[in-house]
């Protein structure tokens, strides 16, 4: 695939009326817990530029029922502990509201849901979270808390369905010596609007795979933010979204190596067919003064499918020691590269079904790297119907 748009920005300087003025890195903004504290955006911050603030406005208020979302296990119901309210640990071990949506979130969930893998417990079967919108109109502020203890092993699935007005907080506690794979899957209704502030933290010889994956909803913005605290953890991203005509499917990612030889890979892929279809993928990495020997790569790649769809991709890389293995970061954006599809059809495979084979092909490597097969399955199946229905139209 050719690259037709690749793009950077320096994570320290952002576009305010025409000039470059200094903007706060992650690590500067205030640690509050008030949203009055963030102020009401208005898309002209740098961390909202990219977001339609009239779609998703109405997350800026707290919800006042707070009903617009139903939680049950599928499965690993057994591993839910007692509910946390504001203060009572693990909750807020970590995580700190980085904007006014996590901050509503904090408020709005009284009682936080607490998900606990034993410490040394190595789980077989995933632990299952469905999470059902109960109205487009309805309002919800949830805050979840996954703990996995020392030496333990776990896979946790947060599934996302229906249609709400919905702000999420994921925090994420990863153990010494634990391996974790969270995935996140929203397949909301088209009305749906949620925004979600995932924050981890991965201890020392621990391990972090998340996962960020995206079909459904009208603008849905989920920005995982990666801690690589302990010495030789390890932190794996990868994202996959499916944008059609009137989504915005967006991702800030952050990953910050901050223990040394620790390992991090980021990889973000997605598709647009629809004019109207959008993408924003935004990956800052830190690799802080102590993080020595780090080996740290971050990428993103976008197919669009139609005139008028657009990805924003912006990849960012901080270094702050000279001593590492290696550090890097891609972004590309383009259309189908007519090669390929020169040399499918060469063998007599149509042009429909070459597309299909060169879309199916460029996403499903994000589906493969799940260890889940009936998930793994159903992500394809999504992928096909998202083809077909382009194809379609």
């Amino acid at each position: 695939m050719t690259t037709a748009t690749q793009t950077h920005e320096d994570p320290a300087r952002a576009l305010t009326d025409g000039a470059f003025v200094p903007v706060q890195t992650r690590s500067e903004r205030p640690r509050s817990f008030e949203p009055a504290d963030f102020g009401t955006p208005t898309g002209r911050e740098v961390n909202w530029k990219h977001t339609p603030i009239a779609r998703i406005a109405p997350l800026f208020e707290p919800a006042t029922a707070n009903d617009g979302v139903s939680y049950a296990f599928s499965s690993g119901a057994e591993h839910r502990s007692a509910d946390l309210k504001a203060g009572e640990a693990p909750r807020g071990e970590f995580f700190v509201p980085e904007d006014i949506t996590a901050a509503i979130a904090w408020q709005g969930a009284t009682d936080a849901l607490h998900i606990r893998v034993p410490r040394e417990a190595e789980l077989e079967t995933p632990i299952v979270l469905d999470i059902v919108g109960q109205g487009a109109q309805l309002r919800a502020d949830g805050h979840i808390v996954i703990e996995a203890e020392p030496m333990s092993k776990a896979i946790v699935i947060l599934q996302h369905t229906g249609a709400a007005q919905y702000n999420q907080n994921v925090e994420i506690l990863v153990r010494d010596g634990a391996d974790l794979t969270v995935i996140s899957v929203q397949k909301w209704d088209d009305a749906a609007i949620h925004a979600a502030a995932h924050q981890a933290t991965v201890g020392r010889d621990a391990k972090l795979t998340h996962f960020v994956v995206s079909f459904g909803g009208g603008v849905v913005r989920v920005n995982p933010n990666l801690d690589l605290t302990g010495q030789g953890s390890e932190g794996q991203m990868y994202g996959l979204s499916y944008a059609d005509d009137g989504q915005h499917l967006e991702s800030q990612v952050y990953m910050h190596h901050n223990g040394p030889a620790t390992t991090g890979d980021v990889l973000y892929k997605s598709a647009l067919q629809g004019a109207t279809a959008r993408a924003v993928w935004i990956g800052d990495v830190l690799i802080g003064a102590g993080a020595t020997g780090t080996d740290s790569y971050e990428a993103n790649r976008n197919l669009i499918l139609t005139n008028g769809a657009r990805a924003d991709s912006i990849p960012n890389l901080e270094i702050k020691t000279g001593d590492i293995e290696g550090a890097g970061h891609a972004s590309a954006t383009g259309r189908f590269d007519d090669e390929q599809l020169f040399y499918l059809q060469a063998r007599g495979i149509g042009e429909l079904e070459a597309r299909r084979l060169i879309v199916l092909g460029f996403l499903a490597e994000i589906p493969q790297k799940i260890q889940v097969p009936a998930l793994q399955e159903s992500l394809l199946a999504e992928i096909e119907r998202e083809i077909a229905t382009g194809v379609a139209a």
